[in-house]
C-alpha cells in the first residue's frame, strides 16, 4: 500500500485563520526572545540543568493546580502554580549544597528526577486534564489563551527592562565574581535577581508553551550565539534573535507541515545551532587561509 501523502496548509488558509493563531505566535515570539536572552547566563554560568529542573518544577506546579481544583475544591490558576513551583525550585537550587554534603550536580539531578516523577504521579490522578499535563511536559502550544499571553508578555517586559537597566552589574557579577566583590557590587542580590528572572520566565512560559520548547529556548539559542565568538552585547542580541526565530518559525513550520508545535520549535532551535557551527567553521577556514 502506498503511503498516504502528508497534507500541507497554504498561506491563504493561514491568513484566513490568522486571528486563531495570533496569540500563540506572539507568545512563542516573546518567550523565545526573553529566554534566549537569559540563556546566555544559563550557559556561561554552567546552569543548563538548572533550566531543566525549573521547567520540570513548573510542570509539577500546573499538575498540582489541577489536582487542587478537582480533588480539593480549591481554585488555583495553573499559571500561578507553574510560577510558584518554578520559583521554589529556583530558591532551593540557590542554596549551598555543600551544607548537605551534596554536589551541585547531585542536587540538580535530585530536583529534576523528583519533580518529573511527581508530575507524572499527580497527572495520573487527574485524568480529566491529562492532555494539559502532556502539553506542559512535551509542549503542544497549539492554542494559547489570552491570559497566558499577557502573563508571558508582562513578565518578559519586566525582566528585559531590569536586565537592560542593570546589564553591566549583572554581567560583571556573573562572569567575574571576585572583581565584582572588589568593586563593591551586591553580588548576592544580583544573583538573586538573575535566578528569580529565570524562575519567573520559565514558569509562565512553560504553562503556555510546554517544558520542552522552553528548555530549548533557554539553552540552544545561547549555544548558537556563543559559537560565533562575538562580543558579549552582540552575543546577547544574537541569542535573543535566535530564540525569537525558534519560537515563531517553529510554530509556522508546525502549521504548514502538520507537526507538533513544541517538537518543531525544539528542532528549529537545534538547526540554528548547526547553522552557527557551520558559520564558525567557515570563519576558522578563512582565518587560516589568510594566515
Amino acid at each position: 500500500m502506498d503511503p498516504q501523502p502528508v497534507s500541507t496548509s497554504s498561506w491563504a488558509q493561514f491568513w484566513d485563520a490568522y486571528e486563531l493563531f495570533r496569540d500563540p505566535m506572539l507568545c512563542a515570539l516573546v518567550a523565545g526572545s526573553v529566554l534566549g536572552f537569559l540563556g546566555v547566563y544559563v550557559v556561561l554560568r554552567r546552569m543548563v540543568f538548572v533550566s531543566a529542573a525549573v521547567t520540570q518544577s513548573a510542570g509539577l506546579g500546573v499538575a498540582l493546580a489541577f489536582y487542587a481544583e478537582i480533588h480539593l475544591g480549591m481554585h488555583v490558576d495553573p499559571t500561578v502554580g507553574a510560577v510558584a513551583l518554578a520559583l521554589v525550585a529556583t530558591m532551593l537550587l540557590m542554596m549551598d549544597p555543600a551544607r548537605l554534603r551534596l554536589t551541585r550536580e547531585s542536587l540538580l539531578g535530585l530536583a529534576y528526577a523528583f519533580t518529573g516523577g511527581a508530575a507524572i504521579l499527580v497527572g495520573d490522578r487527574i485524568s480529566q486534564e491529562a492532555h494539559d499535563i502532556q502539553g506542559i511536559l512535551f509542549g503542544t502550544a497549539v492554542l494559547v489563551e489570552r491570559p497566558q499571553l499577557l502573563a508571558v508578555t508582562w513578565a518578559g517586559a519586566l525582566i528585559l527592562f531590569i536586565h537592560l537597566w542593570w546589564f553591566r552589574g549583572l554581567t560583571f557579577a556573573s562572569f567575574d565574581r571576585i572583581g565584582a566583590h572588589v568593586q563593591g557590587l551586591p553580588v548576592r542580590m544580583l544573583d538573586a535577581v538573575l535566578m528569580i528572572s529565570i524562575g519567573l520566565m520559565v514558569g509562565v512560559s512553560a504553562r503556555a508553551l510546554g517544558a520542552l520548547p522552553v528548555f530549548a529556548f533557554s539553552i540552544l539559542s545561547a549555544l548558537a550565539a556563543l559559537m560565533l565568538d562575538l562580543r558579549l552585547p552582540w552575543t546577547f542580541l544574537l541569542s535573543t534573535l535566535a530564540g525569537a526565530i525558534s519560537g515563531l518559525g517553529g510554530y509556522l513550520f508546525a502549521y504548514f507541515y502538520n507537526f507538533p508545535v513544541g517538537g518543531s520549535q525544539t528542532v528549529l532551535a537545534t538547526a540554528i545551532v548547526a547553522l552557527a557551527f557551520g558559520v564558525r567553521g567557515v570563519k576558522q577556514f578563512v582565518t587560516r587561509a589568510r594566515a
